[in-house]
């Protein structure tokens, strides 16, 4: 039986954080959305476009490897970190250092689709389906308290928050929230990066590598 087919959740915008207890909130990771798609033994890295990653073919061996034996869809974040766990999009981009998956979700497991199950249920599930690796790890989260989490954000330079309705399904008609720290040092020049790579040599390694992904990566100003 063939991995079921998921549109991810799109982020929209909200201009100030919020609290509320019908939320779960989680720092915003900066890198390349992501759905891992493990079956027979392999990991595909599908971009939220239907676009295969596959500069990242040593990732997604990995994670096939850690979860060998099972038919699994991740919803995550491609992600390159520094060694104080922070992420940084530019050696991400520039393969500078080793990409992992930090994971926000599960949608299927070994026959099981989830994606009629609550948020919070999900969150449960996903965090007793991970085991401890490198190359793969949970994304945690807090309760109610949105406000506290994006001003942690905000003093330690992350891109800011998502903001999602805990007891939500994984459907179309769902809509989670990122606000965004307007602050965030890694800003600077991106826009005008992708422009002069596209510009310029469109068959370079940098390009090739960020294409597909430039509508994934959730960048924007």
């Amino acid at each position: 039986m063939s991995l079921p087919q998921y549109q991810p959740i799109a982020l929209k915008r909200k201009p100030a954080a919020f609290s509320n207890p019908d939320y779960l909130f989680e720092v915003k990771w900066d890198g390349f959305r992501v759905h891992a798609r493990i079956e027979d033994g392999r990991c595909k890295l599908v971009s939220r476009n239907g676009n295969e990653f596959k500069s990242f073919a040593s990732l997604a061996e990995s994670i096939a490897e850690e979860l060998k034996g099972h038919s699994i869809v991740l919803d995550g974040e491609i992600v390159c970190l520094d060694d104080r766990g922070k992420p940084q999009f530019y050696d991400l981009l520039l393969r500078r250092g080793e990409p992992r998956l930090c994971s926000f979700d599960v949608l299927y497991i070994d026959g099981e689709d989830l994606r009629y199950t609550s948020l919070i249920e999900r969150k449960q599930r996903l965090r007793a389906l991970l085991p401890e690796s490198d190359r793969l790890f949970y994304c945690d989260h807090i309760e109610q308290h949105g406000e506290s989490l994006f001003a942690m954000a905000c003093e330690h330079d992350l891109e800011g928050m998502v903001a999602k309705r805990k007891f939500d399904p994984y459907l179309p008609s769902v809509t989670w929230h990122k606000i965004r720290n307007a602050g965030y040092s890694q800003w600077a020049g991106r826009d005008e990066l992708f422009e002069r790579e596209r510009e310029t040599d469109p068959d370079m390694v940098l390009w090739d590598t960020c294409a597909a992904a430039c509508g994934d990566a959730d960048y924007e100003l």
